[in-house]
């Protein structure tokens, strides 16, 4: 059974950093995409962040290009995503997804294209 568990969410001051953890247990990890995908409350799941199998592409939504970065060790099945400079509007609870690719590509940002997702770990940046 496939688990992807989030860790590292909480509430911090805008401003300060994160760093969010997602550890897997995939067996074919080193084949999977792997996105970042956050959701406030009223609002639809959207896409933060995906890195592509070995790690060599990687894709932000604009808002948060130059303060996020998203990593991933495939010898122990985890990404991560370090949130610098966080702002009010990236509250929100964040979710790890894992999509089978065959390419090494980071086009995935439709949280249709994945096929696995964690619980979520949830992100509070206060005023």
């Amino acid at each position: 059974q496939v688990q992807l568990v989030e860790s590292g969410g909480g509430l911090v001051q805008a401003g300060g950093s994160l760093r969010l953890s997602c550890a897997a247990s995939l067996r074919t990890f080193s084949s999977h995409a792997m996105g970042w995908f956050r959701q406030a409350p009223g609002k639809e799941r959207e896409f933060v962040a995906v890195i592509s199998r070995t790690g060599t592409y990687t894709n932000y939504v604009d808002s948060v290009k130059g303060r996020f970065t998203i990593s991933r060790d495939n010898a122990k099945n985890t990404v991560n995503l370090q949130m610098n400079s966080l702002k009010p509007e990236d509250t929100a609870v964040y979710y790890c997804g894992a999509k089978f690719s065959t390419r090494d590509a980071a086009y995935y940002l439709s949280r249709r294209d994945y096929d696995y997702w964690g619980q979520g770990t949830q992100v509070t940046v206060s005023s």
